[in-house]
Protein backbone atom coordinates (compact mmCIF):
# COMPACT_ATOMS: atom_id res chain seq x y z
CA UNK A 1 0.00 0.00 0.00
CA UNK A 2 1.02 3.48 -0.32
CA UNK A 3 1.61 5.46 2.69
CA UNK A 4 -0.95 7.84 2.38
CA UNK A 5 -3.67 5.11 2.01
CA UNK A 6 -2.00 4.42 5.73
CA UNK A 7 -3.17 7.30 7.10
CA UNK A 8 -6.07 7.32 9.31
CA UNK A 9 -8.52 10.02 8.32
CA UNK A 10 -11.07 9.54 11.38
CA UNK A 11 -9.18 9.38 14.41
CA UNK A 12 -11.24 7.28 17.26
CA UNK A 13 -9.82 7.85 20.44
CA UNK A 14 -11.09 4.72 21.87
CA UNK A 15 -9.35 2.88 19.11
CA UNK A 16 -6.02 5.25 18.31
CA UNK A 17 -2.94 6.46 19.35
CA UNK A 18 0.06 7.30 17.03
CA UNK A 19 1.92 4.09 18.39
CA UNK A 20 -1.21 1.81 17.25
CA UNK A 21 -1.04 3.90 14.33
CA UNK A 22 0.32 2.51 10.86
CA UNK A 23 3.77 2.98 10.31
CA UNK A 24 4.44 4.33 6.68
CA UNK A 25 6.73 2.38 4.66
CA UNK A 26 9.36 5.26 4.60
CA UNK A 27 9.50 5.14 8.23
CA UNK A 28 10.33 1.79 8.31
CA UNK A 29 13.67 0.75 9.35
CA UNK A 30 13.95 -3.27 9.56
CA UNK A 31 15.34 -5.46 7.25
CA UNK A 32 16.16 -9.23 7.68
CA UNK A 33 19.36 -8.91 10.02
CA UNK A 34 16.74 -6.91 12.46
CA UNK A 35 14.39 -10.55 11.93
CA UNK A 36 17.24 -12.46 12.62
CA UNK A 37 18.31 -11.52 15.56
CA UNK A 38 14.53 -11.37 16.81
CA UNK A 39 14.93 -14.93 16.93
CA UNK A 40 18.90 -15.36 17.81
CA UNK A 41 17.50 -13.49 20.93
CA UNK A 42 14.56 -15.80 21.12
CA UNK A 43 16.64 -19.06 21.54
CA UNK A 44 19.92 -17.64 23.13
CA UNK A 45 18.37 -17.96 26.55
CA UNK A 46 19.66 -19.79 29.51
CA UNK A 47 16.66 -22.19 29.34
CA UNK A 48 17.45 -22.37 25.28
CA UNK A 49 20.67 -23.28 25.61
CA UNK A 50 19.27 -26.14 28.34
CA UNK A 51 16.55 -27.18 26.21
CA UNK A 52 18.92 -27.34 22.70
CA UNK A 53 21.22 -29.54 24.90
CA UNK A 54 18.85 -32.06 26.63
CA UNK A 55 17.05 -32.90 23.37
CA UNK A 56 20.08 -34.87 21.80
CA UNK A 57 20.24 -36.91 25.04
CA UNK A 58 16.65 -37.87 26.69
CA UNK A 59 14.88 -39.42 23.89
CA UNK A 60 17.80 -41.86 23.09
CA UNK A 61 17.28 -40.88 19.78
CA UNK A 62 20.18 -40.59 16.98
CA UNK A 63 21.86 -37.07 16.61
CA UNK A 64 21.19 -36.70 13.37
CA UNK A 65 17.65 -37.26 13.58
CA UNK A 66 17.22 -34.81 16.43
CA UNK A 67 19.14 -32.46 14.35
CA UNK A 68 16.31 -33.10 11.35
CA UNK A 69 13.36 -32.64 14.18
CA UNK A 70 15.12 -29.62 15.14
CA UNK A 71 15.10 -28.00 11.34
CA UNK A 72 11.70 -29.39 10.90
CA UNK A 73 10.37 -27.34 14.14
CA UNK A 74 12.28 -24.44 12.69
CA UNK A 75 11.00 -24.72 9.07
CA UNK A 76 7.12 -25.23 10.48
CA UNK A 77 7.54 -22.34 12.87
CA UNK A 78 9.04 -20.33 10.03
CA UNK A 79 5.80 -20.84 7.64
CA UNK A 80 3.51 -19.95 10.96
CA UNK A 81 5.01 -16.57 11.78
CA UNK A 82 5.28 -15.84 7.73
CA UNK A 83 1.65 -15.97 7.84
CA UNK A 84 1.29 -14.07 10.85
CA UNK A 85 3.72 -11.11 9.89
CA UNK A 86 2.40 -10.68 6.46
CA UNK A 87 -0.26 -8.42 7.37
CA UNK A 88 1.67 -6.15 9.44
CA UNK A 89 4.18 -5.84 7.02
CA UNK A 90 1.74 -5.32 4.07
CA UNK A 91 -0.21 -2.32 6.71
CA UNK A 92 2.31 -1.58 9.77
CA UNK A 93 -0.18 -2.62 12.39
CA UNK A 94 0.71 -4.14 15.31
CA UNK A 95 -0.70 -7.89 16.73
CA UNK A 96 -3.64 -5.93 18.68
CA UNK A 97 -5.21 -3.81 15.70
CA UNK A 98 -4.88 -6.70 13.43
CA UNK A 99 -6.53 -9.00 15.34
CA UNK A 100 -9.88 -6.00 15.25
CA UNK A 101 -10.20 -7.08 11.76
CA UNK A 102 -11.53 -10.52 12.86
CA UNK A 103 -12.34 -10.15 16.37
CA UNK A 104 -14.32 -6.52 16.25
CA UNK A 105 -12.87 -3.28 17.42
CA UNK A 106 -13.70 -4.25 20.86
CA UNK A 107 -13.44 -7.59 20.76
CA UNK A 108 -9.65 -7.62 19.70
CA UNK A 109 -9.37 -6.67 24.04
CA UNK A 110 -10.12 -10.46 24.40
CA UNK A 111 -6.87 -11.54 23.13
CA UNK A 112 -4.66 -8.49 23.85
CA UNK A 113 -5.69 -8.90 27.60
CA UNK A 114 -4.57 -12.52 27.67
CA UNK A 115 -1.26 -12.34 25.65
CA UNK A 116 -0.24 -9.10 27.92
CA UNK A 117 -1.46 -11.02 31.44
CA UNK A 118 1.39 -13.89 29.78
CA UNK A 119 3.46 -11.91 28.97
CA UNK A 120 3.74 -9.82 32.02
CA UNK A 121 4.10 -13.04 33.63
CA UNK A 122 6.76 -14.43 32.03
CA UNK A 123 9.05 -10.84 32.35
CA UNK A 124 8.52 -11.08 35.61
CA UNK A 125 9.93 -14.51 35.66
CA UNK A 126 12.76 -13.88 33.16
CA UNK A 127 14.12 -10.78 34.65
CA UNK A 128 14.67 -12.99 37.97
CA UNK A 129 16.81 -15.40 35.73
CA UNK A 130 18.71 -12.62 34.01
CA UNK A 131 19.43 -11.39 37.63
CA UNK A 132 21.04 -14.80 38.44
CA UNK A 133 23.38 -14.02 35.94
CA UNK A 134 24.24 -10.58 37.20
CA UNK A 135 24.41 -12.20 40.93
CA UNK A 136 26.88 -14.55 39.21
CA UNK A 137 28.85 -11.81 38.08
CA UNK A 138 28.90 -9.45 41.01
CA UNK A 139 29.57 -12.25 43.66
CA UNK A 140 32.56 -12.86 41.69
CA UNK A 141 34.06 -9.55 41.87
CA UNK A 142 32.82 -8.50 45.28
CA UNK A 143 31.77 -11.95 47.10
CA UNK A 144 28.87 -12.47 48.87
CA UNK A 145 28.14 -10.61 51.95
CA UNK A 146 25.25 -13.31 52.71
CA UNK A 147 21.61 -12.04 54.53
CA UNK A 148 18.44 -12.97 52.84
CA UNK A 149 15.32 -11.39 52.26
CA UNK A 150 12.19 -13.32 50.46
CA UNK A 151 14.82 -16.07 49.07
CA UNK A 152 17.27 -13.59 47.91
CA UNK A 153 20.34 -12.70 48.93
CA UNK A 154 21.43 -8.96 48.90
CA UNK A 155 23.78 -9.67 45.97
CA UNK A 156 20.55 -11.23 44.50
CA UNK A 157 18.07 -8.07 45.41
CA UNK A 158 20.72 -5.91 43.84
CA UNK A 159 21.23 -7.77 40.59
CA UNK A 160 17.39 -7.93 40.59
CA UNK A 161 17.00 -4.26 40.36
CA UNK A 162 19.74 -3.71 38.11
CA UNK A 163 18.21 -6.07 35.30
CA UNK A 164 14.60 -4.52 35.75
CA UNK A 165 15.97 -0.78 35.71
CA UNK A 166 18.11 -1.54 32.78
CA UNK A 167 15.38 -3.26 30.21
CA UNK A 168 13.25 -0.36 31.75
CA UNK A 169 15.74 2.58 30.05
CA UNK A 170 15.87 0.25 26.96
CA UNK A 171 12.56 0.03 26.21
CA UNK A 172 12.02 3.80 27.49
CA UNK A 173 14.40 5.04 25.10
CA UNK A 174 12.09 3.76 22.21
CA UNK A 175 11.88 0.77 19.42
CA UNK A 176 14.97 1.80 17.90
CA UNK A 177 17.46 1.50 20.80
CA UNK A 178 15.67 -2.16 21.37
CA UNK A 179 16.67 -2.83 17.74
CA UNK A 180 20.20 -1.74 18.65
CA UNK A 181 20.45 -3.82 21.75
CA UNK A 182 19.11 -6.83 19.76
CA UNK A 183 21.49 -6.47 16.85
CA UNK A 184 24.37 -5.98 19.46
CA UNK A 185 23.43 -9.11 21.74
CA UNK A 186 22.44 -11.45 19.16
CA UNK A 187 25.83 -11.74 17.32
CA UNK A 188 27.71 -11.51 21.04
CA UNK A 189 26.19 -14.47 22.86
CA UNK A 190 27.13 -16.40 19.17
CA UNK A 191 30.91 -15.39 19.49
CA UNK A 192 31.14 -15.73 23.15
CA UNK A 193 29.52 -19.50 22.35
CA UNK A 194 31.71 -20.31 19.20
CA UNK A 195 34.87 -19.63 21.68
CA UNK A 196 33.48 -21.60 24.40
CA UNK A 197 32.85 -24.06 21.84
CA UNK A 198 36.24 -24.17 20.43
CA UNK A 199 37.87 -24.12 24.08
CA UNK A 200 35.67 -27.37 24.94
CA UNK A 201 37.04 -28.94 21.74
CA UNK A 202 40.75 -28.28 22.27
CA UNK A 203 40.62 -29.21 25.93
CA UNK A 204 38.75 -32.03 25.11
CA UNK A 205 40.99 -33.10 22.53
CA UNK A 206 40.67 -36.99 20.82
CA UNK A 207 37.95 -37.49 23.10
CA UNK A 208 35.71 -35.36 21.82
CA UNK A 209 34.24 -37.52 19.11
CA UNK A 210 33.57 -40.69 21.34
CA UNK A 211 31.75 -38.21 23.65
CA UNK A 212 29.49 -37.11 20.71
CA UNK A 213 28.95 -40.71 19.78
CA UNK A 214 27.97 -41.52 23.37
CA UNK A 215 25.91 -38.98 23.27
CA UNK A 216 24.01 -39.82 19.92
CA UNK A 217 23.25 -43.22 20.94
CA UNK A 218 20.27 -44.09 22.32
CA UNK A 219 20.63 -44.37 25.79
CA UNK A 220 17.98 -41.84 27.40
CA UNK A 221 15.53 -42.69 29.50
CA UNK A 222 12.57 -42.17 26.78
CA UNK A 223 10.48 -45.29 26.37
CA UNK A 224 8.52 -44.83 22.49
CA UNK A 225 9.51 -45.36 19.88
CA UNK A 226 11.91 -43.32 17.37
CA UNK A 227 9.45 -41.73 15.19
CA UNK A 228 7.43 -40.66 18.56
CA UNK A 229 10.86 -39.31 19.71
CA UNK A 230 11.09 -37.48 16.34
CA UNK A 231 7.69 -36.09 16.65
CA UNK A 232 7.81 -35.36 20.58
CA UNK A 233 11.10 -33.34 19.71
CA UNK A 234 9.67 -31.41 17.16
CA UNK A 235 6.48 -30.40 19.33
CA UNK A 236 8.95 -29.42 22.05
CA UNK A 237 11.05 -27.08 19.42
CA UNK A 238 7.22 -25.72 18.25
CA UNK A 239 6.25 -24.93 22.01
CA UNK A 240 9.37 -23.12 22.76
CA UNK A 241 8.82 -20.66 19.76
CA UNK A 242 4.81 -20.50 19.99
CA UNK A 243 4.82 -17.14 22.57
CA UNK A 244 5.73 -15.14 19.79
CA UNK A 245 4.30 -16.71 16.38
CA UNK A 246 0.75 -14.73 17.51
CA UNK A 247 2.13 -11.46 17.45
CA UNK A 248 4.80 -11.48 15.21
CA UNK A 249 3.03 -8.52 13.11
CA UNK A 250 4.44 -6.47 16.17
CA UNK A 251 7.69 -6.70 14.94
CA UNK A 252 7.42 -6.96 11.28
CA UNK A 253 5.02 -3.54 11.51
CA UNK A 254 8.97 -2.66 11.14
CA UNK A 255 9.90 -4.38 8.35
CA UNK A 256 10.89 -2.76 4.98
CA UNK A 257 9.68 -5.37 2.91
CA UNK A 258 8.11 -9.33 3.32
CA UNK A 259 10.72 -10.60 1.42
CA UNK A 260 13.32 -8.86 3.99
CA UNK A 261 10.91 -10.93 6.80
CA UNK A 262 10.94 -13.98 5.10
CA UNK A 263 14.81 -14.10 4.61
CA UNK A 264 15.34 -12.90 8.30
CA UNK A 265 12.85 -16.03 9.40
CA UNK A 266 14.88 -18.64 7.39
CA UNK A 267 17.97 -17.39 8.60
CA UNK A 268 16.74 -16.94 12.23
CA UNK A 269 14.84 -19.77 12.27
CA UNK A 270 15.67 -23.40 10.46
CA UNK A 271 19.63 -22.16 10.10
CA UNK A 272 20.05 -20.30 13.12
CA UNK A 273 18.17 -22.87 15.13
CA UNK A 274 20.41 -25.74 13.91
CA UNK A 275 23.63 -23.77 14.13
CA UNK A 276 22.98 -22.91 17.47
CA UNK A 277 21.85 -26.51 18.38
CA UNK A 278 24.87 -27.74 16.87
CA UNK A 279 27.20 -25.56 19.61
CA UNK A 280 25.02 -27.14 22.72
CA UNK A 281 25.69 -30.36 21.13
CA UNK A 282 29.72 -29.86 21.03
CA UNK A 283 29.78 -28.20 24.11
CA UNK A 284 27.85 -30.65 25.80
CA UNK A 285 29.28 -33.67 24.48
CA UNK A 286 33.03 -32.02 25.75
CA UNK A 287 31.46 -31.80 29.61
CA UNK A 288 31.22 -35.79 29.22
CA UNK A 289 34.59 -35.67 28.68
CA UNK A 290 36.09 -33.35 30.65
CA UNK A 291 33.80 -33.98 33.74
CA UNK A 292 32.34 -37.43 33.02
CA UNK A 293 29.16 -36.08 32.21
CA UNK A 294 27.13 -34.57 30.46
CA UNK A 295 25.99 -30.93 31.86
CA UNK A 296 23.27 -28.85 30.08
CA UNK A 297 23.34 -26.26 32.08
CA UNK A 298 25.73 -23.23 31.05
CA UNK A 299 25.90 -22.15 35.17
CA UNK A 300 27.11 -25.83 36.06
CA UNK A 301 29.47 -25.63 33.33
CA UNK A 302 31.09 -22.34 34.48
CA UNK A 303 31.34 -23.40 38.08
CA UNK A 304 32.97 -26.77 36.90
CA UNK A 305 35.31 -24.85 34.72
CA UNK A 306 36.39 -22.37 37.72
CA UNK A 307 37.95 -19.70 35.98
CA UNK A 308 36.80 -15.66 36.66
CA UNK A 309 37.60 -14.40 33.11
CA UNK A 310 35.20 -17.63 32.01
CA UNK A 311 32.77 -16.30 34.51
CA UNK A 312 32.64 -12.26 33.86
CA UNK A 313 32.61 -13.11 29.93
CA UNK A 314 29.71 -15.71 30.79
CA UNK A 315 27.80 -13.64 33.26
CA UNK A 316 27.59 -10.58 30.98
CA UNK A 317 26.89 -13.05 27.76
CA UNK A 318 24.05 -14.98 29.54
CA UNK A 319 22.33 -11.09 30.60
CA UNK A 320 22.80 -10.23 27.05
CA UNK A 321 20.79 -13.53 25.93
CA UNK A 322 18.57 -13.91 28.57
CA UNK A 323 16.98 -9.51 28.51
CA UNK A 324 17.30 -10.07 24.83
CA UNK A 325 14.41 -13.03 25.04
CA UNK A 326 12.58 -10.67 27.31
CA UNK A 327 12.44 -8.12 25.51
CA UNK A 328 11.26 -9.97 22.23
CA UNK A 329 8.83 -12.56 23.57
CA UNK A 330 7.46 -10.94 27.03
CA UNK A 331 8.37 -7.00 27.14
CA UNK A 332 7.10 -5.65 23.86
CA UNK A 333 4.00 -7.38 23.18
CA UNK A 334 2.15 -6.66 26.28
CA UNK A 335 3.04 -2.87 25.97
CA UNK A 336 0.88 -2.45 22.64
CA UNK A 337 -1.86 -5.15 24.31
CA UNK A 338 -2.07 -2.91 27.33
CA UNK A 339 -2.17 0.33 24.62
CA UNK A 340 -5.03 -1.35 23.00
CA UNK A 341 -7.19 -1.43 25.49
CA UNK A 342 -7.20 2.54 26.20
CA UNK A 343 -5.21 4.34 23.70
CA UNK A 344 -6.33 7.27 25.08
CA UNK A 345 -4.46 6.91 28.11
CA UNK A 346 -1.99 4.17 27.95
CA UNK A 347 0.67 4.92 25.26
CA UNK A 348 3.33 2.23 24.35
CA UNK A 349 5.53 3.45 26.85
CA UNK A 350 2.88 3.14 29.62
CA UNK A 351 2.00 0.19 29.00
CA UNK A 352 5.39 -0.90 28.77
CA UNK A 353 5.89 1.06 32.31
CA UNK A 354 2.80 -0.90 33.59
CA UNK A 355 4.49 -4.41 32.47
CA UNK A 356 7.68 -3.38 33.97
CA UNK A 357 5.55 -2.42 37.54
CA UNK A 358 3.69 -5.18 38.05
CA UNK A 359 6.34 -7.95 36.64
CA UNK A 360 8.80 -6.44 39.20
CA UNK A 361 6.37 -7.83 41.91
CA UNK A 362 6.14 -11.07 39.76
CA UNK A 363 9.93 -11.47 39.61
CA UNK A 364 10.64 -10.50 43.05
CA UNK A 365 8.17 -13.17 44.51
CA UNK A 366 8.93 -15.61 42.07
CA UNK A 367 11.68 -17.44 44.16
CA UNK A 368 9.48 -17.14 47.53
CA UNK A 369 6.51 -17.49 46.83
CA UNK A 370 4.87 -18.31 43.14
CA UNK A 371 6.85 -20.79 42.15
CA UNK A 372 5.17 -22.67 44.79
CA UNK A 373 1.86 -22.08 44.64
CA UNK A 374 0.68 -23.02 41.02
CA UNK A 375 0.48 -20.03 39.25
CA UNK A 376 2.90 -21.09 36.62
CA UNK A 377 0.05 -23.70 35.65
CA UNK A 378 -2.68 -21.15 35.20
CA UNK A 379 -0.43 -18.92 33.34
CA UNK A 380 0.11 -21.64 31.50
CA UNK A 381 -2.99 -22.11 30.60
CA UNK A 382 -3.80 -18.86 29.37
CA UNK A 383 -1.13 -19.45 27.03
CA UNK A 384 -2.56 -22.32 25.70
CA UNK A 385 -5.47 -20.33 25.05
CA UNK A 386 -4.44 -17.92 22.90
CA UNK A 387 -3.20 -20.59 20.77
CA UNK A 388 -6.91 -20.70 18.73
CA UNK A 389 -6.77 -16.79 18.05
CA UNK A 390 -4.01 -17.25 15.77
CA UNK A 391 -6.19 -19.72 13.30
CA UNK A 392 -9.02 -17.46 13.46
CA UNK A 393 -6.63 -14.35 12.25
CA UNK A 394 -4.94 -16.38 9.69
CA UNK A 395 -8.33 -18.18 8.24
CA UNK A 396 -9.61 -14.68 7.99
CA UNK A 397 -6.95 -12.46 6.75
CA UNK A 398 -6.07 -14.98 3.97
CA UNK A 399 -9.25 -17.30 3.41
CA UNK A 400 -11.92 -15.17 4.18
CA UNK A 401 -11.03 -11.17 3.12
CA UNK A 402 -8.36 -12.38 0.48
CA UNK A 403 -5.50 -10.35 2.34
CA UNK A 404 -7.47 -7.18 1.89
CA UNK A 405 -8.66 -5.11 4.99
CA UNK A 406 -10.32 -1.49 5.20
CA UNK A 407 -7.43 0.08 7.00
CA UNK A 408 -9.75 3.04 8.01
CA UNK A 409 -12.51 0.88 9.94
CA UNK A 410 -9.45 -0.74 11.64
CA UNK A 411 -9.54 2.83 13.95
CA UNK A 412 -13.46 3.22 13.67
CA UNK A 413 -16.19 2.38 16.22
CA UNK A 414 -19.02 3.70 14.07
CA UNK A 415 -21.91 1.18 13.81
CA UNK A 416 -21.82 -0.29 10.49
CA UNK A 417 -18.22 -0.18 9.77
CA UNK A 418 -16.13 -2.98 8.71
CA UNK A 419 -15.40 -4.47 11.83
CA UNK A 420 -17.79 -2.90 13.88
CA UNK A 421 -20.04 -6.17 13.59
CA UNK A 422 -22.41 -6.21 16.75
CA UNK A 423 -21.53 -3.31 19.46
CA UNK A 424 -17.83 -3.91 18.15
CA UNK A 425 -17.41 -7.74 19.22
CA UNK A 426 -17.61 -10.32 16.52
CA UNK A 427 -19.82 -13.29 18.34
CA UNK A 428 -19.07 -16.02 15.80
CA UNK A 429 -14.95 -15.52 16.10
CA UNK A 430 -15.70 -15.87 19.86
CA UNK A 431 -17.90 -18.88 19.80
CA UNK A 432 -15.16 -20.47 17.65
CA UNK A 433 -12.53 -19.41 20.15
CA UNK A 434 -14.85 -20.97 23.10
CA UNK A 435 -14.94 -24.39 21.49
CA UNK A 436 -11.05 -24.44 20.47
CA UNK A 437 -10.42 -23.23 23.98
CA UNK A 438 -11.57 -26.00 25.14
CA UNK A 439 -9.14 -28.35 23.75
CA UNK A 440 -6.38 -25.86 24.52
CA UNK A 441 -7.52 -26.09 28.16
CA UNK A 442 -7.39 -29.60 28.04
CA UNK A 443 -4.32 -30.03 27.08
CA UNK A 444 -2.76 -28.52 29.56
CA UNK A 445 -5.01 -29.91 32.19
CA UNK A 446 -5.26 -33.60 30.95
CA UNK A 447 -1.98 -35.62 31.03
CA UNK A 448 -2.58 -37.41 28.12
CA UNK A 449 -3.12 -34.73 25.92
CA UNK A 450 -0.42 -32.80 27.90
CA UNK A 451 2.24 -35.40 25.95
CA UNK A 452 1.13 -33.51 22.56
CA UNK A 453 3.46 -30.73 23.69
CA UNK A 454 3.38 -27.98 21.18
CA UNK A 455 1.37 -29.75 18.72
CA UNK A 456 -1.22 -29.03 21.38
CA UNK A 457 -0.58 -25.72 20.19
CA UNK A 458 -1.26 -26.46 16.86
CA UNK A 459 -4.17 -28.40 17.15
CA UNK A 460 -5.66 -25.68 18.90
CA UNK A 461 -4.82 -22.94 16.39
CA UNK A 462 -6.16 -25.65 13.79
CA UNK A 463 -9.35 -25.73 15.42
CA UNK A 464 -10.22 -21.89 15.57
CA UNK A 465 -9.44 -21.10 12.21
CA UNK A 466 -11.57 -24.55 11.25
CA UNK A 467 -14.54 -23.41 13.84
CA UNK A 468 -14.10 -19.61 12.00
CA UNK A 469 -14.30 -20.91 8.72
CA UNK A 470 -17.73 -22.92 8.86
CA UNK A 471 -19.08 -19.88 11.27
CA UNK A 472 -18.09 -17.10 8.96
CA UNK A 473 -19.76 -18.63 5.94
CA UNK A 474 -22.36 -16.28 5.60
CA UNK A 475 -19.72 -13.47 5.69
CA UNK A 476 -17.33 -15.45 3.35
CA UNK A 477 -20.34 -15.41 0.49
CA UNK A 478 -20.84 -11.96 0.83
CA UNK A 479 -17.18 -11.06 0.43
CA UNK A 480 -16.87 -12.98 -2.30
CA UNK A 481 -20.02 -12.01 -4.31
CA UNK A 482 -18.67 -8.46 -3.66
Amino acid sequence: MHDDELKITRLDPSLYNEDLAPIPHGKRSWGWFEIFNVWSNDIQSLFGYSLAASLFIIYGLNGWAVMAAIILAGFIVMVLVNLSGKPSVKYGIPFPVMVRASMGVRGANLPALLRAIVGIFWYGVQTYFASTAVALLLTALFGDPGGQFLGLSAIGWLAFVIVWLFQLAIFWAGIERIKHFLNWAGPLVYVVMVVLMIIVWVKAGDELLPAIDTIFSNSGDYEGSDLSAFLAITGTMIAYFAAVVINFGDFTRFVRSEREMKLGNLLGLPLNVAFFSFIALIITAGTVALFGDALINPSEIIERVDSLPLTLIAAITFFAATVGINLVANFIPPAYDLANLFPSKISFRIGGLITAIIAFFVGALWLAVISRIGIPGFVNVLGAVVAPFYGIIVVDYYLIRRQQLNIQDMFSSEPGSTYYYDKGWNRKALTAFAFAALFSVSSVWIPTLAALDGYAWLIGAGLGGLFYWGLMGKERKRLAQA
